[in-house]
């Protein structure tokens, strides 16, 4: 399906936010990298698409009414066998059900599981004077208690993403902190200027999160991706 096919299906379903299957099926026609994740509508769905992506794998649960996923039980990781991705589908399924009761089940998203990396966080919100404005910080846990972010109003040039990194005060984890391989800057560079050009092509795009971004020595990767749109005009 095209940008423009996923965002009118969730107009039409009057939804303003995006699954995370529609969110990086978006951002990869973008060119920004992210680990694809599909949708499974039945157990057996999920055993294939397990197979196809390379165990490990995870399951999320997929409903327009669940964002907080974890928190309703709606999160398997490091599944690795067909009858660990039977037993996490029946699970997830039946703890959202719980957790919401009305709530709308799509099915279940399948992902493989990315080797870790450094954690970044990369976002986008909207700024009542400015507009959009972009964010890039330490993720993970890391994002919450420190607060350590660089922000910049869109669209952004190419010294803008340089500087965003630097600015932050954890700089020196991603140069390679005490032994540690240092992140791929100019990936992560890359992944800021396409995120920018992506806001301004898409203004009905009102909130973005890419969190975690995992950092390697020679690439970056979307993990999770969280897109909402504008609320429809009366």
């Amino acid at each position: 399906m095209t940008n423009a096919g996923i965002i009118d299906r969730a107009r039409q379903q009057g939804r303003t936010v995006l699954s995370e299957v529609e969110a990086k099926q978006l951002l990869a026609e973008a060119g920004i990298a992210v680990v694809e994740a599909r949708l499974a509508k039945e157990r057996d769905e999920a055993v294939a698409l397990a197979k196809e992506f390379g165990y490990p794998v995870a399951l999320k649960i997929v409903s327009p009414q669940i964002t907080h996923k974890s928190d309703v039980g709606g999160v398997q990781l490091n599944l690795g066998t067909a009858e660990e991705v039977t037993a996490a589908f029946d699970a997830i399924v039946a703890a959202a059900k719980r957790a919401a009761p009305d709530a709308p089940i799509e099915g279940v998203s399948v992902q493989r599981m990315a080797e870790p990396g450094i954690e970044v966080i990369v976002g986008m919100t909207m700024d009542a004077q400015f507009g959009p404005v972009l964010m890039f910080g330490l993720g993970g846990v890391l994002v919450e208690v420190l607060k350590d972010v660089a922000f910049r109003v869109v669209p952004i040039t190419a010294r803008d993403a340089r500087q965003m990194m630097r600015d932050i005060q954890g700089f020196p984890i991603l140069q390679g902190y005490r032994g540690q391989e240092p992140a791929d800057l100019e990936a992560l560079e890359a992944l800021l200027l396409k995120l920018s050009a992506f806001i301004e092509e898409h203004a009905e795009v009102t909130e973005l999160d890419l969190n975690p971004v995992f950092a390697y020595p020679n690439s970056a990767v979307a993990v999770d991706a969280r897109i909402v749109l504008a609320a429809p005009t009366a």
